[in-house]
């Protein structure tokens, strides 16, 4: 299998899944956005893409003007290629976006171990269908999607307390999914260095907060690892 994946920062790659990946022997193209990276003109050699997380918003393409293209070419591969794609967090966001939804700060800031509510449409999805009704997870995002609720093709299949679409799909074959499900045990200090998330962070959960953030979720990371599994064995039948 080849897979596409699009970066927007280093550190955030598509982690567990990403080793599962190379377990499994798949061929990984990765495209650093930030770092002047394009993303390759004949999508239709790759049978599906990951979009990760960053700490741009999907707005500022004054400033990361790659953006534009980026938006683009989702599109292409999603809507008029119709293949598959797992966007997480900003790639969450731009696949709510190139769907027809807007992007909007969220009230308040989601950041920490949260629940996951799924919707009764779980049942019948080829990805979520084995998950239990409610999951912890990790969230560190400050906008998200909405608008959506009129698209016939887009179908809400998991939600929290604050944001509607935590897990949608559009179709049967593109999935945003605004919660970090792909954690490893290093991330979270990984992404402690992030100025952006850092600030997010502290401002969320006070100074000092990323050593009870990193432990909170090292406590509930074998749960995560295994729902990871899980989504990614789907994720594997309708490449």
């Amino acid at each position: 299998m080849n897979i596409l994946v699009l970066q927007h920062i280093k550190i955030e790659d598509p982690g567990y899944i990403k080793n599962l990946m190379l377990a499994d022997g798949f061929k990984l193209t990765t495209i650093e956005l930030d770092e002047g990276e394009k993303i390759p003109n004949d999508l239709s050699k790759f049978d599906g893409m990951f979009c990760m997380g960053g700490p741009m918003d999907t707005y500022m393409e004054d400033q990361y003007p790659w953006l534009i293209d980026e938006k683009k070419r989702i599109k292409e591969f999603v809507v008029d290629l119709k293949k598959p794609y797992l966007g997480f967090c900003l790639g969450c966001q731009l696949l709510g976006e190139v769907v027809g939804g807007k992007v909007v700060k969220s009230n308040p800031a989601e950041i920490g171990i949260m629940d996951i509510n799924f919707s009764k449409e779980k049942v019948n999805d080829k990805l979520f269908n084995e998950f239990p009704d409610q999951i912890k997870s990790l969230q560190w995002h400050s906008y998200e999607v909405q608008g959506i609720e009129n698209n016939k093709d887009v179908t809400l299949i998991a939600s929290s307390p604050v944001t509607k679409f935590q897990i949608f799909k559009y179709q049967n074959h593109a999935y945003g999914i605004q919660f970090h499900i792909e954690i490893k045990d290093t991330t979270v200090n990984e992404w402690g260095c992030v100025p952006e998330y850092k600030k997010a962070l502290e401002e969320q959960l006070g100074e000092g907060a990323l050593e009870k953030f990193d432990q909170a979720a090292k406590d509930n990371m074998k749960d995560m690892n295994e729902y990871s599994r899980s989504l990614y064995e789907n994720f594997k039948k309708i490449l």
